[in-house]
């Protein structure tokens, strides 16, 4: 993760790049406040809901645009298969406050 202005922790907005490698995605989880994304790079999938189910995420190429709902369990990545990591320019106003919806698991799934 590159931080391009502000920071996930601090008051204000914020801006950040991030990669995500092939074979990885987060866990369900929400945030305080809205997020903008835009997919740089590559083919990022996503999903909304509490219960991960990566088989049923829906791609976003390069050039998409995702708005994350504050307080709505989501998680993303790239699948397995992937020739190329996706990268993401996300936008907000931190702090961020990630919750992850099961604490008892990890925040990062291999998929």
């Amino acid at each position: 993760m590159a931080t391009l202005y502000g920071g996930l922790d601090k008051p204000g907005p914020y801006v950040v790049f991030m990669k995500w490698y092939p074979g990885y995605m987060s866990a369900p989880h929400s945030y305080a406040t809205d997020r903008l994304s835009v997919v740089l790079a590559g083919t990022w999938w996503v999903n909304s809901g509490a219960d991960f189910d990566p088989a049923n995420a829906v791609p976003v190429p390069a050039g998409g645009f995702v708005r994350r709902v504050a307080r709505t369990p989501h998680y993303d990545g790239v699948m397995a298969n992937a020739k190329e990591p996706a990268v993401i320019a996300l936008f907000g106003i931190a702090p961020v406050d990630l919750q992850l919806v099961d604490s008892t698991k990890p925040a990062w799934r291999q998929v």
